[in-house]
């Protein structure tokens, strides 16, 4: 009975420095204070966008077909799909630590002194060695291994998310550029036309000649920034095939007037972020591996208790040889207790917890990160769509005031530079136009992103 107490003191001990405790969040981190008290209203009437599946975030079928191909071939996708497999086989491996080993090692010899009768001994024994868990070293193997494959998972999300993001962004911004060719093809149009009035003006002495090669080499101008436009569409055509893992091929596509965003943005509450947003969820699996090796490195300091044994068939029994042979049984158990380890487990135990405060800082920097990127997102839709309006009220009063000086420049009551200036107001307010809904887009990705780019994995 004397057993008991000490039993008793023994699992206090335990229990007092956590080798039997499991992970839990840190208390006083910044989750309720992610947001600014606007946005957060927002968050209460308005659901998120995080867990919105992209199927219904982008509602372009052809951008719908470029990321699905994307989730399929994409090689970082496979690695982390692959880095997943790894994680749970290890997981598979830390479950059954707790089952007994057992090892199959027959062996024979032949003897002969002196040319005699040579003596054949054999043995088939199977031995068992199983490791009894009363210190908690293998349960908090299991929980790190587990922790990990949940990192490995939240990562997978990452990789997904990130490339849905880079996809969508690539293809608003190849329809942006389809877009500014548009305009530039329209601009050179209208500027080749202008010049070829001119070149009649210049004959019959109406406009001298500086104006006509002003003309001319604004068209110039507007022809090279054509071909750097041609350039930079092939490019992010090359940049989405890549995406896609596949070779160079022309993507289909529609326009950028015809996409639209969601009409209601969400932004969901600080602790769904934290259950959505995976590099978040990483972070935060990375501390609890890191706490469950930091037991590990406690449990180190208590006895290790296996239990051995083996049993077989020999001919071999003692001094005599006997045909047929029998049974042969052993038993064992151990108790191991470290008593000096020239600082070995007091130095693994000191740098355990400065990984598991390191994972915390970590942890606690990512929530800051999401919360971050999430305002300056909403913050830029906002502001996006207020230059969108502004600049489209800029392109409809330029468009009267180009028509204008047109006519007054034909019946000699304006000048050239007066129409050259008006026109290039009325270009650079168009292409204003394209940047503005690109941006717009491009922040309704990011936040989507931010916000954790959906929370299953495909």
């Amino acid at each position: 009975m004397k057993i008991l107490p000490i039993i008793a003191i023994v699992s206090f001990g335990l229990t007092s420095c956590n080798i039997y405790k499991n992970y839990s969040r840190p208390e006083a981190l910044p989750v309720e204070s992610l947001y600014t008290d606007s946005m957060m209203t927002q968050a209460d009437t308005l659901s998120s966008l995080g867990s919105m599946p992209w199927q219904s975030l982008f509602a372009d079928p052809c951008l719908q077909s470029l990321i699905a191909e994307g989730l399929e071939s994409n090689t970082d996708m496979q690695i982390a799909l692959l880095r997943i497999d790894e994680a749970q086989a290890g997981l598979t491996a830390a479950n059954l630590a707790y089952l007994p080993s057992l090892t199959f090692s027959p062996n024979g010899s032949i003897t002969s002194v002196d040319g005699h009768k040579a003596n054949k001994t054999y043995e088939l024994p199977v031995s068992l060695s199983w490791e009894i868990d009363l210190f908690g070293k293998l349960r908090n193997a299991r929980k790190e291994s587990q922790a990990l494959l949940l990192q490995q998972r939240a990562y997978g999300q990452l990789v997904r998310s990130e490339l849905i993001a880079s996809i969508a962004n690539s293809y608003y911004s190849l329809l942006m550029l389809d877009s500014q060719i548009a305009i530039s093809q329209q601009t050179i149009e209208i500027w080749k036309e202008q010049v070829r009035t001119m070149e009649l003006q210049l004959k019959v002495g109406d406009i001298r000649e500086n104006a006509l090669s002003q003309a001319r080499a604004n068209l110039n101008g507007l022809l090279a920034t054509h071909s750097t436009l041609l350039r930079q569409q092939r490019e992010t055509e090359n940049s989405i095939c890549t995406l896609l893992g596949v070779t160079y091929r022309s993507i289909e596509r529609q326009t950028l007037d015809e996409q639209t965003m969601p009409e209601n943005i969400g932004i969901g509450v600080p602790l769904e972020l934290l259950s959505c947003r995976p590099d978040v969820v990483q972070a935060e699996m990375a501390l609890a591996a890191a706490y469950y090796s930091t037991n590990q490195s406690r449990s180190a300091f208590y006895p290790s208790l296996v239990i051995g044994g083996s049993a077989g068939w020999t001919n071999s029994l003692g001094q005599a040889v006997s045909n047929p042979g029998g049974w042969i049984l052993s038993a064992l158990g151990s108790l191991t207790q470290p008593i000096f380890q020239r600082g070995k487990l007091i130095s693994n135990l000191r740098i355990s917890k400065d990984e598991e405060e390191i994972a915390r800082l970590n942890y606690k920097q990512a929530l800051l990160a999401a919360g971050q990127e999430v305002n300056d997102a909403l913050y830029a839709i906002e502001s996006y769509g207020h230059n969108f309006t502004y600049h489209k009220n800029q392109s409809e009063a330029l468009e009267n005031t180009v028509r204008s000086n047109e006519l007054l420049f034909k019946t000699n009551n304006a000048s050239y530079l007066e129409l050259l200036s008006s026109r290039q107001d009325l270009l650079n307010s168009r292409l204003n136009l394209v940047a503005d809904k690109f941006n717009q887009l491009q922040s309704v990705v990011t936040l989507y992103k931010a916000l954790g780019g959906g929370s299953e994995l495909n």
